[in-house]
């Protein structure tokens, strides 16, 4: 292994030893998630996700789009997830819960439009 790869392995391993980059990881395995899910599932202020967001981001483990005021996250890296996979079994932790109930919506996004029935009027000439 040459310098250069041992260095991005490294800056890899770094950005996992994070307990809640890789609680967000762990989130991410079934699908994309606004950061305002994110936050709403791990208790944490929104500043402070979006740091460990971004430090995922910079190593290319994750990528995030723009939807309006939204910012979604992605797993880009599939392999990492056997890399949790693998520390998980060797603390003797059970394997990840299968997809869990959907996050709450996003408080942020665009709320459902109501449906409203059309009213009719009547009025009564003499």
């Amino acid at each position: 292994m040459d310098q250069s790869s041992a260095q991005r392995q490294a800056r890899i391993f770094r950005a996992l030893m994070h307990p809640v980059r890789l609680q967000i990881l762990d989130l991410l395995r079934d699908g994309e998630l606004c950061v305002c899910q994110i936050e709403g599932q791990l208790g944490q202020r929104q500043a402070y996700v979006s740091q460990q967001l971004a430090v995922l981001r910079r190593v290319g483990l994750i990528a995030d789009r723009r939807e309006g005021l939204n910012i979604y996250y992605r797993i880009v890296e599939p392999h990492v997830l056997a890399m949790l996979d693998a520390a998980r079994a060797m603390v003797g932790d059970e394997a990840p819960a299968a997809a869990q109930a959907a996050p709450p919506r996003c408080a942020r996004a665009a709320p459902a439009q109501p449906v409203v029935e059309p009213s009719v009027v009547l009025t009564i000439e003499e």
